[in-house]
């Protein structure tokens, strides 16, 4: 079956349909599924556009809410995770994943479906060490840290991935797993984004949990997002025997969702010809969500997850034949996620706007049915139970931040990694200050329907990396970190476009009669996706 994947959707749903449907009637191709890499914005409406982590400026409706109310439906099945430039509120309805809206299903705080047979997992979010090994224990309305916070990838999900034991075809993630750029083109990458080169070379770039789950599921295919560039890798695995058949890890980041962008990738997946059209369950991680019941926490409390080191009387939660059985039976064998999509919140009127409309926390009827069915924890209501019993780690506080900026936490206990990807070198042009009267960067008008002169290039196979576009290819030479005069020569424009960028003077604000600066961070890749959304609104 052919597969499209995105990378950040930024709420832009009719432009990528619209690509999608251009993709049809140029080239006779039309995907059965479409995933989308995180950023994908479900925002339903004005209190929905508080709960996004950009600033205020910046937050703009765009197009969700017409598949939300019924208006549109999406024409392809679509399945997500999510990045850090969500309406966290809605995701943080569905942790363990649910339907956003009718044929739109969103995997979870981290999940794993089955599609015509095809194993898709994805773990949502970004990793910071200082909230990674916290609860779940954020909900709106959001104050200046849990907005960050509720977003950031935690351990006990990364560890309900690594009980798995089967064989996984397509995984996702909105971060790229650490050292990942070891095994494409990083020459290229660095072309097209120099200011990256630091964090390549002292190899911080990434998240390093995801770097462990692809090292342990080793999937047939890793899909990313975040840094808004499009770069092939291929990873071949170790062997932990003779035993072992060679596995290897086809992984592509893709560029944001923009016309005239190449954001689209199409693949070709080996499927079951008798399995049915339906997003079903996968019964050995329903299996892993029953066994690690007991290790849900709200808390802001750092913990570890058990592990074999004498301190823990179990620390092996993955499931048996026995527990999968169980959960066969419990479904009667019948795996297909129910179509049971409900409203939980206003929709957005554009001849009614509410700018006052404040976020709620909300008790998701299919995340209720979800937990009764399979005998689990609903952590948004243990979330409600902490509020009402005035626990002081689980409540919520109505504040609201307008300006973006990293969740600062308080002192915890050493983080298991020695590294932070959260926060860029001490000296990096990809930290500016952004100019109240405009962007940094030089940004173009779109338009939906690309130049007819310069069709895009879709790849519609995935068998060999060497399909891919030569910016993109594999070279074995360059990640030996070997000259290439070849790969010197290529991508020379994107490269001058990159240089001119980051060569350009920082601009700041002056400060105000008190003598404070008023200076406004944020990264250029988060600069560039809101300049091009304003650009975006004015066409």
């Amino acid at each position: 079956m052919k597969v499209a994947v995105a990378g950040c959707c930024h709420g832009a749903l009719d432009k990528m349909y619209e690509t999608l449907e251009l993709l049809q009637r140029r080239h006779n191709v039309r995907p059965d599924l479409l995933l989308c890499c995180g950023d994908f914005q479900a925002v339903r409406n004005e209190a929905d556009l508080r709960c996004m982590a950009v600033p205020a400026k910046y937050r703009h409706m765009q197009t969700f809410y017409r598949y939300y109310s019924g208006e549109k439906k999406a024409p392809v099945l679509t399945v997500f995770i999510g990045g850090n430039h969500e309406a966290s509120n809605h995701l943080q309805e569905l942790p363990y994943g649910g339907w956003v809206a009718p044929n739109i299903y969103y995997l979870g705080y981290a999940g794993v479906v089955r599609f015509r047979g095809v194993r898709i997992g994805g773990i949502s979010g970004i990793f910071k060490s200082h909230d990674y090994r916290k609860g779940h224990f954020e909900c709106p309305p959001y104050n200046q840290q849990t907005i960050r916070s509720a977003y950031h990838v935690r351990n006990i999900e990364v560890f309900k991935l690594k009980q798995l034991k089967r064989p996984m075809d397509i995984f996702m993630s909105h971060d790229w797993p650490r050292s990942i750029y070891h095994y494409g083109n990083k020459k290229q990458l660095l072309k097209m984004k120099s200011f990256f080169r630091q964090e390549v070379e002292s190899n911080t770039l990434g998240n390093p949990a995801a770097s462990e789950l692809l090292q342990h599921l080793k999937p047939t295919y890793w899909f990313s997002a975040h840094l808004h560039v499009k770069f092939a890798a291929f990873m071949q695995h170790e062997t932990s025997s003779k035993e072992e058949l060679p596995k290897a890890t086809k992984f592509l980041a893709l560029d944001k969702c923009l016309p005239h962008r190449d954001f689209l990738q199409i693949i070709d997946v080996e499927h079951d010809p008798n399995a049915g059209d339906s997003l079903e369950y996968d019964a050995e991680w329903i299996a892993v969500l029953k066994a690690t019941n007991s290790l849900v926490n709200v808390t802001q409390s750092s913990w570890n997850m058990p592990e074999k080191n004498g301190l823990h009387a179990k620390w092996d939660y993955s499931a048996t034949d026995e527990a999968i059985k169980e959960v066969l039976e419990e479904l009667n064998h019948d795996l297909k996620i129910p179509c049971n999509f409900t409203l939980t919140a206003a929709c957005y009127d554009p001849s009614k706007p509410q700018k006052n409309m404040q976020p709620v926390h909300t008790i998701n009827p299919q995340t209720t049915e979800f937990c009764a069915q399979f005998g689990l924890t609903d952590i948004n209501d243990r979330i409600q139970q902490a509020k009402e019993e005035g626990s002081g780690r689980g409540e919520c506080e109505e504040e609201e931040e307008e300006e973006e900026m990293d969740s600062t936490g308080s002192a915890e206990e050493p983080s298991e990694y020695n590294t932070d990807n959260s926060g860029l070198s001490s000296i990096n042009p990809d930290e500016i200050m952004l100019d109240e009267e405009g962007g940094d960067e030089d940004l173009s008008t779109c338009s939906v329907d690309p130049s007819p002169d310069h069709p895009p290039e879709f790849s519609t196979s995935f068998s060999d990396i060497r399909i891919m576009p030569d910016s993109m290819a594999v070279s074995s030479d360059d990640a030996m970190d070997s000259n290439n005069e070849d790969l010197e020569k290529s991508g020379g424009s994107k490269q001058g476009e990159e240089k001119s960028s980051s060569e350009r003077p920082l601009k700041r604000i002056g400060g105000d009669e008190n003598g404070n600066s008023g200076i406004k961070k944020i990264k250029r890749r988060n600069q560039a996706i809101y300049a091009a959304e304003e650009e975006d609104k004015t066409d």
